[in-house]
């Protein structure tokens, strides 16, 4: 087992309300810079981290799952002496936000998936599965994945900066591993029931992680689940509609009268 490790990261204001960010599969915490300046800073303060394999910790060794997420993602709040918190999670990270929850539900105050991996992870049939699997190697598949997760609307220009945002910021061999474990872990018992609000977040113009996935599992796990769908969104709201997402997130996150 690898010992857990204090996540590289980034502290964005320095309100009461204290929230940590974990970025997808695609990017490193980079992922939230369009989100960055427009945040609320009075009411919230910000952990954005680099999972292992990305960022700054793309030399970290690890097993690159999960549960080895959730763990670092709590160490992280250790070392800040945040006893409890919120956690906002995009895609692989919104599966990791759900870990973290069920490893320590005690300090979660509220769950905010933005196009979440349900935690019944997210098997791929055949065919995506040898277009995912590949792509660590291979750019232009991660761009196939990219365009088709955004509906196939966005420009070319920025289809190409996506790309190249995720090569340069991720290790191949853990941007490889994570796949794994996303896709295929199941924990959701260890959370379903749970009583801490959720918001899923979720753009209607992502093919996969839809508005009725989320029907299917997160709302049926979470008592206290919301789910909101972005009309002009896919599956990157931050880089697709980062206002429109900033105001859901932290609308749900003010609602904590905790």
């Amino acid at each position: 087992m690898v010992l857990p490790f204090v996540l590289p990261h980034d502290l964005h204001g320095a309100g009461p309300h204290k929230v940590i960010a974990v970025h997808g599969w695609f990017a490193d915490r980079s992922a939230y810079d369009v989100v960055a300046p427009d945040i609320d800073r009075t009411a919230f303060q910000y952990a954005v981290v680099d999972l292992r394999g990305y960022g700054e910790a793309r030399g970290a060794k690890g097993e690159f799952t999960t549960s080895e997420g959730a763990v670092d993602v709590l160490a992280l709040a250790d070392r800040l002496g945040w006893e409890r918190f919120s956690l906002v999670g995009h895609s692989m990270g919104g599966s990791i936000v759900q870990r973290v929850l069920a490893l320590a539900p005690q300090r979660v105050r509220r769950l905010v998936g933005v196009t979440p991996v349900p935690a019944s992870g997210l098997p791929l049939p055949p065919e995506q599965w040898e277009l995912f699997s590949t792509s660590a190697r291979l750019p232009v598949n991660r761009r196939a994945i990219i365009d088709t997760t955004s509906g196939g609307r966005r420009p070319d220009r920025w289809l190409d900066r996506m790309v190249q945002r995720s090569l340069d910021r991720s290790d191949p061999t853990a941007f490889r591993a994570w796949l794994d474990s996303w896709t295929r872990d199941d924990f959701h018992a260890d959370i379903e029931g749970s009583t801490v609000p959720a918001l899923a977040v979720v753009g209607a113009h992502d093919p996969a992680l839809t508005a009725e996935l989320m029907r299917a599992t997160w709302l049926r796990w979470f008592p206290n689940g919301q789910c909101h769908e972005l009309v002009s969104a896919g599956h990157y709201p931050m880089d697709e509609t980062p206002l429109e997402l900033i105001r859901v997130v932290e609308d749900f996150l003010r609602a904590d009268d905790d």
